[in-house]
């Protein structure tokens, strides 16, 4: 860059300093991703050879297979090369919303395929700093290609926005399946935390920690099984984030009304009172995170199974261990967890089952996954569970799906305006315009993404 009089390097002014950045990021993601192109197409090919070679095909046979593998490879690349927008996609419904946006069902006009599509304010992100919890969210999705995870097909954005394609799991979330029933028999709960374990193992192979394992982020298919969601507060291993949301828990004016003198039945009903509001507010609930998650010293993974073991709790019992009337309440229960965390007598549990929840919720150290997934298979709670087939055996509870765009499983939530590029925000568009650089290269299209024009998705096939 040509420097004008004796200026020196030191003086460059931020602008040119952030133009520098922002061409050097351009440049690097720009080979990068042709360079993972590349290395995704030959995976895919030697994918395609093994699975050939296995099935004994014939040459012909072969042939044909790799002719219309090649095919379906030029129509990714054209696919590639397209532009995905919101005039691609109907709206059909909200079927979530959040502190940072909102989850719509919606249509894809070309194909009639039906996604849920996640929609992120780019204003909201910069304010609270929210980008590189987003970046881990996409990275994720992207890297993450296992059954026990939701899966994405397509990512975008426009100046407003940053949206996530995914597929649609029309049986919900455990949130909504819990405050339908009272409690879950031990079977039913052996069933979800066995599925569970395994999808935080799979993602913990990845080497991500998600931080934020609560009921709403577990997702149900159209059988019934479980899959993972919301890597939004998702790290690397690699990193130690603090969980900024709740670094004022501790300074807070003490609760006039406290759970302490209430029978187990009042406490459930009152929890599940509030727990709505809790999920969509931008507080949230500290119930599900562990307490070396709120303490500045560091975490690493076995934060998640902690957050198993308050789930499990909340199976059984019908409400969390350290639930109370406020979030300064509940971390201060979090924190304390040696005297809060009792069973209350009139709710009997084995005690196979209050074991497993004594080694999910205790000192990380002692704290059971420590040496790994099997000590947590091996637990006496799981005795009978076949985790080679867990996933192919019927669900605990059975969903009915009635069509393939059926939200009965959802709760109702009124339209938004987060789509109209008309609404203006508090922050004038020239506020954030200049950082939208850190959102570069958030575009993905996922190979499987190509089905054939209005093909039935394989969850209407099972359900048929």
């Amino acid at each position: 860059m040509a420097m004008t009089g004796s200026t020196p390097c030191s003086s460059m002014s931020n602008h040119t300093k952030e133009r520098v950045t922002m061409t050097k990021v351009t440049l690097e993601n720009f080979y990068s991703n042709l360079i993972a192109q590349h290395e995704e197409r030959e995976m895919r090919q030697k994918k395609l050879e093994k699975v050939m070679e296995e099935e004994g095909l014939k040459d012909e046979e072969k042939r044909l297979r790799r002719s219309a593998h090649a095919r379906k490879e030029t129509e990714f690349l054209r696919l590639k090369r397209t532009r995905l927008g919101l005039e691609d996609f109907e709206s059909l419904k909200v079927i979530g919303r959040g502190a940072f946006g909102e989850v719509r069902l919606v249509q894809k006009k070309d194909t009639g395929h039906v996604y849920a599509m996640k929609i992120l304010r780019k204003a909201d992100m910069l304010e609270k700093e929210q980008v590189g919890h987003i970046r881990a969210e996409r990275d994720i999705l992207v890297e993450a290609d296992s059954l026990w995870v939701v899966k994405m097909f397509y990512s975008f954005q426009d100046k407003l926005n940053l949206y996530l394609i995914m597929e649609f799991l029309p049986g919900g979330d455990m949130m909504t399946l819990l405050m339908k029933k009272d409690t879950l028999t031990e079977e039913e709960t052996q069933f979800y935390i066995a599925e569970t374990v395994l999808a935080i193992d799979s993602i913990h192979q990845l080497g991500f920690i998600h931080r934020d394992i609560k009921p709403d982020n577990l997702l149900l298919d159209s059988k019934g099984h479980v899959k993972l969601s919301d890597f939004g507060l998702c790290t690397g291993l690699k990193k130690a984030h603090r969980t900024e949301f709740y670094r004022n828990l501790n300074h807070s004016l003490p609760s006039d009304f406290t759970f302490q003198n209430m029978n187990s039945k009042r406490k459930a009903e009152t929890w599940k009172r509030n727990r709505r509001q809790l999920a969509f507010s931008t507080v949230g609930t500290p119930d599900y995170i562990a307490p070396e998650v709120f303490m500045q010293t560091g975490y690493n993974k076995l934060c998640d199974w902690w957050s198993l073991g308050v789930i499990m709790y909340e199976m059984l019992i019908g409400y969390p261990p350290f639930c109370s009337e406020t979030p300064q309440e509940t971390y201060k229960k979090v924190m304390n967890w040696k005297e809060t965390l009792t069973f209350p007598p009139e709710v009997p549990i084995s005690e196979k089952a209050k074991g497993l929840i004594l080694r999910f919720c205790c000192e990380w150290e002692h704290r059971v996954g420590a040496s790994g997934v099997e000590e947590i298979k091996s637990n006496p709670f799981f005795e009978g569970v076949d985790w080679e087939h867990i996933r192919e055996r019927p669900a605990a509870i059975s969903i009915e799906i009635k069509s393939i765009d059926d939200t009965s499983n959802f709760d109702e939530f009124p339209e938004s305006d987060i789509l109209k590029p008309t609404v203006t925000s508090n922050h004038p568009e020239s506020d954030y315009k200049n950082k939208d650089w850190v959102f570069i290269n958030y575009t993905y299209k996922r190979f499987e993404g190509l089905t054939a024009r209005g093909a039935i998705p394989s969850y209407m096939k099972a359900a048929k």
